[in-house]
């Protein structure tokens, strides 16, 4: 049996799919509050175009770190976690976008569950 150990280059898909998950929720959070104060800027970020863009970016870095992660440490949890996170985020775009939050609420959910598989995916590698 070969141990192979991660590359750094594992470890910072990881440490940037975190920090995309935590835009995310910034993005959340920023069009709730200016859709509450200002409708016309709010709309902006309402765009669907956004939440697609996002949600292309999320799935293929999250198949490419958390793949290579599951290839090298053979931990499937971290992969798991992560494609569930995306699942519940791919049925949030699925929601209104009145501004009633639940569309926002289920992305922070499902943005929170693939960052924590990525934490996952980042301690198994370390």
């Amino acid at each position: 049996m070969t141990l192979v150990l991660p590359s750094r280059w594992s470890l910072d898909l990881d440490r940037l799919a975190i920090g995309l998950s935590g835009l995310c929720v910034v993005h959340c959070v920023t069009t709730t509050v200016l859709l509450a104060l200002l409708s016309t800027a709010g709309g902006m970020f309402l765009h669907p175009a956004v939440h697609e863009v996002g949600l292309v970016l999320a799935i293929l870095l999250g198949a490419v770190a958390l793949g290579r992660g599951a290839v090298v440490h053979g931990y499937l949890m971290p992969a798991a976690m992560g494609a569930f996170g995306l699942g519940v985020m791919a049925g949030a775009m699925s929601l209104p976008h009145d501004g009633s939050g639940g569309e926002a609420l289920w992305t922070m959910v499902g943005v929170g569950l693939l960052a924590f598989g990525h934490d996952l995916n980042r301690r198994a590698a370390a």
